[in-house]
């Protein structure tokens, strides 16, 4: 599994966490509506975090661990942020509040950095044995 591959895969799972798990997002219509607006959103992550991608490419020691963290959790609230105010002209999806945006972007790049560091360690284990 390459990098690439990791990222967006996090960047996945990170925004249908953050859209079922979180209060202050909400969708207008039925579940389908609510998971294309969903798979929209997952897009919409993954082209702009891959034109400015922020982020280890591998294992890294805990503190450049943390700053790579603290940029990509910037880039990723600006990104909530931007959905936010294009959700309700594009998609029945509403985002409501800093609170909202902020825990959303740790969700996202939480699970796309522990998805990053979980699966090099799996990789770099499976090579070590072979």
């Amino acid at each position: 599994m390459n990098d690439h591959f990791r990222r967006r895969l996090g960047t996945l799972i990170g925004v249908f966490a953050a859209g079922w798990l979180l209060p202050g997002i909400t969708f207008d219509g039925e579940t389908v509506d609510a998971v294309l607006a969903l798979l929209i959103t997952t897009l919409v992550m993954v082209v702009l975090t891959q034109l400015v991608y922020v982020g280890p490419s591998g294992r890294v020691p805990v503190p450049m661990l943390a700053v790579f963290g603290g940029i990509g959790f910037a880039q990723d609230a600006l990104i909530w942020w931007l959905l936010s105010w294009l959700g309700p002209k594009v998609s029945p999806m509403h985002i409501e509040g800093w609170g909202t945006i902020l825990l959303a972007a740790l969700l996202t790049r939480g699970t796309v950095l522990v998805l990053s560091q979980l699966t090099s360690r799996v990789e770099i284990a499976g090579t070590a044995e072979d």
